[in-house]
């Protein structure tokens, strides 16, 4: 479930890539279930939607314009959690920078690995001083 000014956002995506969001999102939602976390907060940051959990760091997540075979989930660039997707997923996904992972529009989710890493986002406060985040 979104709340309206995410709804709102993502009403102006494509279609490929409001289906993506949707997919997150619910996967956001399982994922929190699966952890114990009661609320995951949803909010737009700096225009784009983010989901926070109370022991773990920010996700947002964007489609932009200007690369349009692309939809995107950001994480905090100072954690480590880019670094360690890096080190287990480098070979499976798209990582840019120390914060973002691109998912290609037209190809399949890989959904076991984009679960694992929002569970890790989810949950980074908890498990940050863990070596690979306790992966």
């Amino acid at each position: 479930m979104m709340i309206p000014e995410i709804q709102k956002i993502t009403q102006a995506y494509p279609k490929s890539a409001q289906i993506m969001m949707r997919t997150l999102i619910g996967w956001i939602q399982e994922s929190a279930q699966e952890l114990g976390i009661a609320e995951v907060e949803q909010s737009l940051k700096w225009g784009e939607p983010s989901f926070a959990s109370p022991i773990g760091s920010p996700i947002r997540m964007a489609y932009n314009n200007k690369d349009p075979q692309h939809f995107s989930i950001f994480f905090v660039c100072t954690t480590s959690l880019v670094e360690t997707f890096r080190e287990i997923y480098g070979d499976q996904l798209i990582l840019v920078g120390n914060r973002q992972i691109k998912l290609a529009l037209n190809e399949p989710l890989p959904e076991e690995t984009i679960r694992h890493c929002l569970r890790l986002g989810l949950s980074y406060k908890k498990v940050k001083h863990l070596p690979l985040l306790g992966a």
